[in-house]
């Protein structure tokens, strides 16, 4: 058999969601059901104000998220919310953020073009002088065994969200 002979399932057509952000905003985005791999190698990393805007990309978070710089800078990391993703897991991360500890979770994050990534993210409050004026993330490649139970994990919470 060759590689022309594998049957290559068809793209699934975009569905559009809004999405209801914790800072009152809501946006809609079309959403692929398609995974671009996390790359070999590489560390994602931003940064952001204390209200979460992005102030730093590096160019492995450039590349994954589909924007560019210009696009991602200003904006609220919440640009890459995908629909999939529980409130209650950015509640956690804005809960143990505040209490001054890093948190560290799986995510799936939406890409410009409604395709998804998933990653496993730490991030940490950045503190000078006692207070904090930013956080930084890190994500890496994450254990495909997690992400297994984390979109089952993440599906029934949603559920329970959306019955609430």
């Amino acid at each position: 058999m060759t590689d022309k002979d594998v049957a290559v399932p068809a793209q699934s057509e975009p569905r559009e969601h809004t999405l209801h952000h914790h800072d009152g905003s809501t946006r809609s985005v079309l959403v692929l059901d398609r995974e671009v791999p996390y790359p070999e190698g590489k560390l994602i990393v931003s940064r952001t104000d204390p209200a979460g805007v992005i102030t730093h990309a590096n160019q492995a978070f450039v590349d994954m998220s589909g924007y560019t710089r210009e696009e991602l800078i200003g904006q609220p990391h919440h640009i890459l919310r995908h629909p999939d993703m529980p409130a209650a897991a950015f509640k956690d991360l804005w809960d143990t953020l505040a209490r001054g500890v890093a948190w560290q979770g799986y995510v799936k994050n939406l890409r410009k073009d409604g395709t998804y990534y998933w990653v496993f993210a730490t991030a940490i409050p950045n503190v000078r002088e006692g207070r904090v004026v930013g956080y930084t993330s890190v994500r890496r490649k994450p254990s495909a065994t997690r992400v297994r139970e984390c979109v089952d994990l993440y599906a029934r919470m949603r559920a329970e969200e959306l019955s609430a």
